[in-house]
């Protein structure tokens, strides 16, 4: 992603991608949110604290979307600094170098948190470390994951703020559960409040869902018109430079791997794999750094 002026050395940024982009700004940028209350409804609205009560230590993506989605973390997730993985669960689908860096960075925390402070009372720069913190809804989900360095257990529908203990975040991501929020301006909006200028979000979205828990309007769209969704819930948060990766389009190419062995090759012939994409963005200052436009969703 290009940025309005360059980067400082202090200053996240996306460096190029081996995957398709397309940028994105909604065809009208003036107006309110384009979307009604009524979009967000679900056929179950029961509380999704008991929803989510029971583990599920299962992966919702196939493995030929999580090889891809690992390279494209690779790519494009800092080394340091602090990550929220939003929508935690049991696995970050982190690929292997960015999984030792976290286990790194989680075994140097705790061995700070006790250690005595240095002679001028300081310690190691936080963000020389990468340490990740997990927001989900289910705590034997998020403490079967080893690169957590932090778990938080909330309920984004009833309370979208972020806690002001994560930051400041140089990235989040969020795998295959944008779909679930019923208030996604609150929750992107305080989620760009905790972000460093120049750092960045990246929602990723497949064809999978809990349909009940869904909110409404995911459900009666395909999945172009799901992509310019989020990518809507983003702009109208007051993210900036909102950008579309393909990371899958469902079908196997020459050469990738992806675990399964052959018959997800086979799958794959037949256009049988997951698609992936990332609805991602970037904080940039703005006058004022205000997000206008703010509605109750």
């Amino acid at each position: 992603m290009s940025t309005s002026k360059p980067p400082s050395t202090d200053t996240p940024s996306i460096p190029p991608s081996s995957f398709p982009i397309t940028p994105y700004t909604p065809s009208t940028t003036n107006t309110p949110f384009p979307y009604h209350p009524n979009d967000f409804i679900r056929a179950d609205e029961s509380s999704d604290t008991d929803f989510y009560s029971t583990p599920r230590f299962v992966t919702h993506i196939d493995d030929h979307a999580i090889s891809l989605l690992k390279k494209y973390y690779s790519e494009n997730l800092p080394k340091k600094g602090r990550v929220l993985d939003l929508c935690s669960s049991w696995v970050s689908h982190f690929p292997p170098e960015l999984e030792e860096a976290a286990l790194s960075g989680k075994k140097k925390k705790k061995t700070e948190q006790t250690a005595p402070l240095a002679q001028d009372g300081s310690q190691a720069p936080e963000d020389e470390n990468l340490e990740i913190t997990g927001l989900g809804m289910n705590a034997p989900e998020l403490a079967a994951n080893p690169i957590l360095s932090a778990t938080i257990l909330q309920d984004l529908n009833a309370d979208p703020a972020i806690p002001a203990s994560v930051a400041p975040l140089r990235a989040t991501v969020c795998v295959v559960s944008i779909d679930y929020l019923t208030k996604p301006l609150s929750v992107l909006s305080s989620l760009r409040d905790r972000t460093v200028e120049g750092g960045s979000v990246h929602l990723v979205i497949s064809n999978r869902c809990f349909p009940t828990k869904a909110v409404g309007r995911w459900l009666r769209i395909g999945e172009g018109e799901r992509l310019k969704m989020v990518g809507d819930y983003l702009w109208w948060s007051g993210w900036r430079e909102v950008e579309i990766v393909e990371v899958c389009d469902g079908r196997m190419k020459e050469g990738e791997g992806g675990g399964g062995g052959g018959l997800a090759r086979l799958m794959g012939m037949f256009g049988g794999v997951d698609p992936l994409w990332v609805v991602r963005a970037v904080r940039v200052a703005q006058d004022g750094d205000t997000v206008e436009g703010k509605s109750e969703l």
